[in-house]
């Protein structure tokens, strides 16, 4: 259910003075005068009433786009047709941006709000003062019954309705009140959740509550439940959540963390993860828009002001550690969440680093060890929330779950873990530690602790799993594909720049786009695309259409490490030699010197299909999969070592471009 600040039909707003209804709009806001405002809704006003004269229908002022935390002008509805009014008063230019911000309006509601699924939605930039626009209706790409913005001044717009209205009515009206009052169940991305968390305390005017849905609810439950209970009782209490890829981990982690921050209860608690990139980019964008809610409000904070206070909220997990090396005191906190816990380093790779980089001799725990130690030093209680990803482990030491449960199992059999029954699965290769610790520890297994749904792409809930069958060479794949048809795009070519082309050509408004490829990519230089640039991620994930360090340049290509626990809306995947299809299994190389060698460790094997999981899952709404055709003059990318994988994912039923 979505809300406005003000509604009516057209004949009796029309009959109204402009002063009645500039006051319930400041009534029903709450909202103070400003000249500027007062001007903006005087002219707006004026102008709807000259320009809807004759015409039957409903209009809703300042109507909720909840997810954005904004509110568009005017939402008007005449006979079979929604149209989403944007005004720039005074303006004498249609700018990009302004169109923009109109067509994401009305993308918002096409995606999330159940009526507008199939609802004619037409946005319309009315630039008020602006020299005459080109009138031409043109559906958008996605074929959605949503039209590209159209562009009005001030004295254009009844013939623009007009126009419109003639060329594409229909016999079925919409009923204004059952529009308006429909289900609106938005899946935000994790910067939009992180935001309206940090600001709001809460995520539930902008996150799905549809049964699908309700998981994530019941999870946060469930682990402040186990929080409450650890503090009243005087326990230690970890807890291991897992969830497919997208299922809203970080979501949970970051809930958990907004609502203990109560420093009065004696229950704060800290999110933390190791992967850098993530906490770069939520702790930028928190950065950001907390400078940008004080200007609203009338203060002036610098960019380390904002940064400062944000970091009590979401840390890397490296300067936790280090604190609390130098620090021998228990923690601030009593509750600890650490993202990505697969993450965490095995006792070898933790040995190693505290010598080179520390130069700490005789250090003896691993990575996990070390965390639980910290907060194993309140006297009291303490709470740990491991949020765990199955087959996500990137990286050279990451020592998955098994570290954390034979930490527990190994120094910390007193502390009671909580465990999600989906822990022993196949990917999170936890069965024996799980076992071992049941016979020494007091382990509880609970359903609630799993997240089954897939809500990062909002059009599927079945992309973890095709993904998941088609790394698995498993046969079932192309049936899950064909559940994913029509709802999630999905189209494989040879060429880089066709793919470019489909990116841009299925983004609308401000939706995001970007290439991303595999860290052991190396021989896709022939493309333009060097894996071994370090690209700032901040740039690449924040900055607009604009500049060129952004994705949408589609220059530089994020990797496994700068994209895991982040999405964009269109991906294109870029598949090099690494990973090869074969009959017998996905056969491994890593690039060195002048050639492909093979790669024997099974570590290193599973960390380069996992790279290609977190890849394949990083896409909203659809992605596009490049694979080279390679070149015969060319020793490191002869065809074959690209054929067998294109006619792979051809062959499972994988759109061709």
């Amino acid at each position: 259910m979505l809300n406005y600040y003000y509604s009516d039909k057209i004949s009796d707003f029309i009959k109204k003075t402009s002063e009645t209804i500039i006051g319930e709009i400041s009534v029903n806001g709450r909202l103070g005068h400003i000249d500027t405002e007062l001007r903006a809704w005087e002219r707006q006003i004026e102008i709807l009433k000259n320009t809807l004269a004759g015409y039957e229908g409903d209009l809703f002022f300042e109507f909720s786009i909840p997810r954005m935390g904004k509110r568009v002008d005017c939402l008007l509805i005449i006979r079979n047709i929604v149209f989403i009014l944007e005004f720039k008063i005074f303006e004498k230019e249609f700018k990009n941006k302004d169109l923009e911000q109109v067509w994401d309006y009305a993308l918002d509601l096409k995606n999330f709000h159940y009526p507008s699924h199939q609802a004619l939605l037409i946005p319309i930039l009315i630039a008020t003062e602006a020299k005459s626009a080109p009138l031409a209706i043109i559906s958008s790409n996605q074929h959605d019954n949503l039209i590209n913005p159209l562009k009005a001044n001030a004295n254009d717009l009844n013939k623009l309705l007009e126009h419109v209205l003639t060329s594409l009515q229909s016999e079925k009206n919409i009923n204004s009140q059952e529009y308006v009052l429909g289900s609106y169940s938005p899946t935000p991305t994790i910067i939009e959740a992180a935001i309206n968390l940090y600001n709001n305390h809460n995520v539930d005017e902008i996150t799905r509550n549809d049964a699908d849905a309700t998981n994530l609810n019941i999870t946060t439950n469930y682990i402040s439940e186990t929080i409450e209970y650890a503090k009243n009782n005087s326990k230690k209490v970890i807890c291991f959540v897992t969830g497919v890829p997208g299922a809203g981990k970080t979501l949970v982690g970051l809930k958990v963390a907004t609502e203990h921050l109560d420093k009065e209860k004696g229950n704060t608690s800290v999110f933390l993860s190791g992967n850098k990139p993530l906490v770069d980019i939520l702790q930028e964008a928190l950065a950001r828009d907390k400078i940008i809610q004080e200007k609203n409000n009338g203060n002036k904070i610098t960019k380390s002001q904002a940064r400062d206070e944000i970091k009590a909220f979401i840390q890397i997990i490296h300067h936790y550690r280090d604190e609390y090396l130098r620090d021998k005191r228990a923690p601030y906190d009593h509750v600890a969440i650490f993202d990505e816990a697969q993450r965490a380093w095995n006792k070898k790779q933790t040995v190693d680093f505290m010598e080179r980089k520390k130069g700490i001799r005789n250090f003896e725990y691993s990575e996990p060890e070390f965390l639980i130690s910290c907060l194993d030093r309140h006297k009291d209680w303490a709470a740990i929330v491991c949020l765990v990803g199955g087959g996500q482990e990137i990286n050279t030491g990451e020592g998955g779950i098994t570290e954390w449960l034979e930490a527990i199992r190994n120094s910390f059999p007193h502390w009671e873990t909580r465990i999600s029954l989906n822990l022993s699965d196949k990917e999170y290769a936890a069965q024996e530690a799980i076992s071992q610790l049941q016979q020494k520890g007091n382990v509880l297994f609970d359903k609630n602790l799993h997240l089954a749904v897939s809500m990062r792409s909002f059009r599927t809930e079945h992309l973890s799993r095709f993904i998941k069958e088609l790394l698995d060479i498993n046969q079932n794949v192309k049936e899950t594909l064909k559940q994913l048809k029509n709802k999630y795009p999905i189209v494989l070519t040879r060429d880089i720049q066709k793919a470019k082309e489909w990116m841009k050509k299925q983004a609308r408004g401000s939706e995001r786009y970007g290439i991303v490829a595999s860290s052991k990519a190396y021989r896709l230089k022939p493309l333009a695309i060097d894996v071994k640039t370090n690209i700032n991620h901040i740039n690449w994930f924040l900055e607009d259409k604009d500049d060129i360090r952004s994705s949408f340049f589609l220059e530089d290509a994020a990797t496994e490490f700068h994209i895991q626990g982040l999405e964009l809306d269109w991906v294109c995947v870029l598949w090099d030699a690494d990973l090869r299809f074969s009959q017998e299994g996905w056969n491994t190389f890593s690039f060195g010197g002048n050639k492909w060698k093979t790669i024997h460790k099974k570590d290193n094997e599973k960390y380069l299909i996992n790279a290609y999981r977190v890849l394949l899952t990083r896409a909203r709404q659809g992605m596009v999969i490049v694979v080279p055709e390679g070149n015969k003059s060319d020793k490191t990318r002869t065809p074959s070592f690209y054929n067998s994988t294109y006619n792979y994912l051809k062959n499972i039923g994988i759109d061709i471009l």
